[in-house]
């Protein structure tokens, strides 16, 4: 599908006053629709404007509508006001377009409300209308962006006094806010619109990339390298502990040693406690039969405990202590479906997003959807806040058949 004009609902927010002049200086056509048709032509310099009544007579295949018309969650607003705009005037315009024959509709989101544990009105009524599209099907396709903080020319909010700053000291300082938590800056934005057609998934987490974030890498290293060496500091005794009663249980090595892809795709060799019989099939954990597993392994999987020689994989700089599970170079689904979403770009890791959530490697694309998750939402504050609810016990162990 070849997208021509983007049809914009809610252009006058922080985020539309910049993605509609980046669209059009790429050069395409932009009509904003609102209630105040002179404002808005004022607001948006050489763009159409349409009122609501109008955008059924906006369309064709090669138009894309932009919703990003919304109630924000720092507004003290009753939770019906939150669905009227948030829900049920986003199934309207949706409705519209559909009618007008357009190619695509866009309903922007927030990370916020991937979050089910969050209940505020905002992430309440944005999940519902999700859930109301997925419900109510139109010959359009649908497709919802869930943005962080968005970083545009100009720093907005409570962010907005770091615009005061000189430059030497406004760019780091970002730099190290935004290794804390994800963000997105508007040209990210504009680039995913712009290659819409080549996701394959209806739902899109749009950030931008942390790797060439210096501070992050380096805080993440340093967390991962302190991280180790603690564990070898204060478990030592633990380790050592574990690896005679595995030897003295079943025969064989105290250490299984595994050939496991990592970054960019590369083997490597990830260490574990031996949980399972030496004649047990070299296969996924949970392809693996639960008879293979012995009754000591059967604790140390479920307390995560056979993870603990990866610190050496760890202090080898071959895996992290938060990332995507490593996975066995056989599971060629899992590989391929992490290739596409780009999650190999990412070191593996002892626990993760999809690990506290109880997501096993049993689904392929489901567990890559998760990795590309955390791949979008990376940060030290999510990093940190995942080793917590790993050592609290959220999560499983690997899981056999």
């Amino acid at each position: 599908m070849s997208i021509r004009t983007f049809v914009i609902v809610g252009a006058s927010g922080n985020v539309g006053r910049e993605l509609a002049p980046r669209l059009m200086e790429a050069g395409y056509e932009v009509v904003v629709v609102g209630r105040d048709l002179a404002k808005l032509q004022a607001a948006f310099p050489g763009a159409n404007v349409a009122g609501y009544d109008d955008i059924g007579k906006v369309g064709g295949a090669d138009c894309a509508l932009l919703y990003l018309t919304t109630i924000n969650n720092d507004e003290d607003a009753p939770y019906d006001l939150f669905r009227a705009v948030n829900v049920e005037l986003a199934i309207k315009v949706r409705d519209q377009a559909a009618q007008a024959g357009m190619g695509q509709f866009v309903y922007f989101s927030s990370t916020h409300a991937l979050d089910e544990r969050n209940l505020s009105h905002y992430a309440l009524s944005k999940r519902a209308a999700v859930a109301a599209m997925r419900q109510i099907s139109v010959p359009i396709d649908t497709r919802v962006i869930y943005l962080p903080a968005v970083i545009g020319e100009r720093l907005s909010g409570r962010l907005s006094i770091l615009n005061q700053l000189p430059a030497f000291i406004y760019r780091p300082l970002l730099s190290i806010l935004r290794a804390l938590k994800p963000t997105v800056l508007i040209s990210d934005i504009v680039d995913s619109l712009l290659r819409m057609d080549d996701q394959n998934d209806d739902d899109l987490i749009v950030s931008s990339d942390q790797s060439a974030n210096l501070f992050f890498a380096f805080s993440k290293r340093v967390i991962d390298i302190a991280s180790a060496a603690g564990i070898l500091l204060l478990l030592w005794w633990l380790m050592l502990v574990i690896w005679v009663m595995v030897k003295v249980q079943s025969p064989g090595p105290g250490v299984f040693s595994q050939t496991r892809i990592g970054q960019h795709g590369r083997p490597f060799t990830c260490y574990k406690f031996r949980t399972m019989y030496v004649s047990a099939p070299n296969v996924a954990t949970h392809e693996a039969p639960a008879s293979a597993v012995t009754p000591l392994g059967r604790f140390l999987r479920g307390s995560k405990l056979d993870e603990l020689p990866q610190v050496f994989n760890i202090l080898a700089n071959q895996m992290s202590l938060v990332g995507p599970r490593p996975c066995l170079p056989s599971q060629v689904d899992l590989i391929a479906e992490r290739r596409e979403r780009g999650v190999l770009d990412m070191k593996p890791g002892i626990t993760g997003l999809a690990q506290v959530n109880g997501i096993d490697m049993s689904d392929a694309k489901r567990l890559a959807k998760w990795d590309a998750r955390y791949l979008r939402l990376r940060s030290i504050s999510l990093d940190l806040k995942l080793i917590i609810q790993t050592g609290l016990g959220r999560g499983r162990g690997g899981k056999v058949r």
